[in-house]
């Protein structure tokens, strides 16, 4: 975070001072301003990747950078690709070029950089999901593997219970959270907290994380999102915020290296189709369907 933060502010501070022009185009597109409370970290629409949760601006018109989201790369991760492709990139293409000009043996330091390289680049992979039809159907909501189905005390759910389904996300899983079903955005909620392994049975509890509720539009049966953070994964997106229609699959936010993602349902509305130690697809495996 404390890199991406650095980013804005110099971008901003450029912009500022070499480019009156964007600025006033910006500007004059700019809502959503308390009268006399203007937001400084916001510019343009470039800004709303991480504050749109938390900030009421936003921009008339279409977003000039909405092809970044067309890279087959998570947009909110543009940034650590970048970052990496500066540093690594020249590592090992140094190495390549020197194995093959002076001795095979600089083959052993191009490995790990290379490697790495890719990892990032698949790791912030945001391929597109056949969505199953049907308002009834509920799905994934992240992929990973399963790692409980359960009910646990909820006291602001019906019945002071909720039907948990539980999502691991390892480091290899993509980690773009999508929309169940139909929602309507009623609450987004951070929590600070551990950095415990995302499958330890504390972490729902201890663990950094942040809640989106929500009411289902089938049912208008009230539903919550768990991002979890993990022992690796320090930084967790949401780009939705109250208020927001999300359709079944859509993209509402993502988590940075292994991580959990928790779907919390009412207890008897809907009927599983999963158990634990199951793979699962974001926005394309059915986890059950509700009830009515």
């Amino acid at each position: 975070m404390g890199l991406e933060e650095r980013w804005a502010a110099c971008r901003r501070w450029w912009i500022r001072n070499f480019f009156q022009d964007h600025l006033r185009r910006f500007d004059a597109r700019r809502m959503g301003d308390a009268r006399g409370d203007r937001d400084e970290r916001i510019i343009d629409q470039r800004d709303l990747k991480f504050l749109r949760p938390v900030s009421p601006v936003t921009f008339e018109g279409p977003d000039p950078w909405a092809w970044r989201g067309k890279l087959g790369l998570a947009r909110l991760g543009l940034g650590e690709v970048t970052v990496f492709s500066l540093l690594l990139g020249p590592c090992w293409i140094a190495h390549a070029v020197l194995a093959w000009t002076v001795h095979p043996a600089w083959w052993i330091g191009f490995a790990p950089f290379f490697l790495w390289h890719v990892f990032t680049i698949a790791f912030f992979r945001d391929p597109e999901r056949a969505i199953p039809q049907g308002d009834h159907l509920i799905v994934s909501p992240a992929d990973g593997v399963i790692t409980s189905t359960d009910e646990v005390d909820m006291p602001d759910f019906p019945g002071g219970k909720a039907l948990r389904v539980s999502i691991f996300l390892s480091v290899f899983s993509v980690h773009i959270n999508r929309a169940p079903f139909a929602i309507k955005t009623a609450a987004v909620r951070y929590y600070p907290g551990l950095f415990l392994d995302a499958r330890h049975a504390d972490c729902a509890e201890r663990n950094e994380q942040l809640w989106l509720d929500g009411l289902a539009a089938r049912n208008g049966l009230p539903i919550r999102m768990k991002q979890i953070s993990g022992a690796i994964a320090r930084r967790i997106v949401c780009w939705s915020k109250p208020g927001d229609n999300l359709t079944a699959g859509e993209r509402f936010g993502l988590i940075k290296f292994g991580s959990r993602t928790d779907l919390l349902l009412p207890v008897g509305s809907a009927t599983l189709k999963v158990k634990k130690g199951d793979g699962v697809w974001g926005g394309s495996t059915v986890l059950g369907e509700w009830k009515f």
